[in-house]
């Protein structure tokens, strides 16, 4: 069943110290009140949140700062195997700016947001094909799932995503990377940034 259209008037905010891009995975443990309502309003309606990087303050406690660009975040599984804590699985789909916000009395932070249109994807540029060769290393190594299926290693937006989010970089340097509008301009700040590094093979 396709997830529920967002509230723009409305959406349920959770800053993070984190980044989450289109199409990533991103792993959820709630305790705090708010959040689990806010998760469990989610799995009833079928609608997503968003989610944003932090731009002032921190996770837990009085409402966060968040950045304005944030992305759409869906649950995809959850369980709370341990009393008083959530745990769940997110799925990131489409950007969005926030245009007002506000918080609750219970301290969540509500917008009003605007969605992103999603950037032109085209496929992968042979000398980005080093970038998708790090990813499929990636996935062949791990135990577990660390990217949704399918893995779209052609695609120019799903490797730049994909690498964005897996760098150890600063969160102001993954939020830039989010708020591009270009798969290969993204792409080719990550080139550079590996091959200045020596971490590209044959580099």
């Amino acid at each position: 069943m396709p997830d529920a259209a967002p509230d723009l008037d409305t959406l349920p905010i959770f800053p993070l110290g984190t980044v989450l891009y289109p199409d990533g995975l991103l792993p959820l443990r709630l305790f705090e009140t708010r959040y689990i309502d806010m998760a469990r309003r989610a799995l009833k309606s079928g609608a997503p949140f968003g989610v944003c990087a932090i731009h002032e303050g921190r996770e837990v406690g009085k409402p966060a700062v968040p950045e304005p660009v944030g992305t759409l975040a869906s649950i995809v599984d959850c369980d709370m195997q341990q009393l008083g804590v959530l745990k769940m699985r997110t799925r990131g789909s489409q950007r969005f700016k926030i245009l007002e916000r506000s918080a609750t009395a219970q301290g969540l932070v509500v917008a009003r947001v605007e969605l992103l249109a999603d950037e032109e994807d085209q496929p992968l540029d042979e000398r980005f094909k080093p970038l998708a060769q790090i990813l499929r290393a990636i996935i062949d190594e791990q135990n577990e799932p660390v990217f949704f299926e399918p893995h779209r290693l052609e695609s120019s937006s799903w490797v730049g995503y994909r690498i964005s989010e897996i760098l150890p970089i600063p969160l102001g340097a993954k939020q830039k990377l989010l708020e591009l509008d270009s798969a290969p301009a993204r792409l080719d700040i990550l080139f550079r940034f590996l091959e200045q590094r020596g971490l590209l093979a044959g580099k």
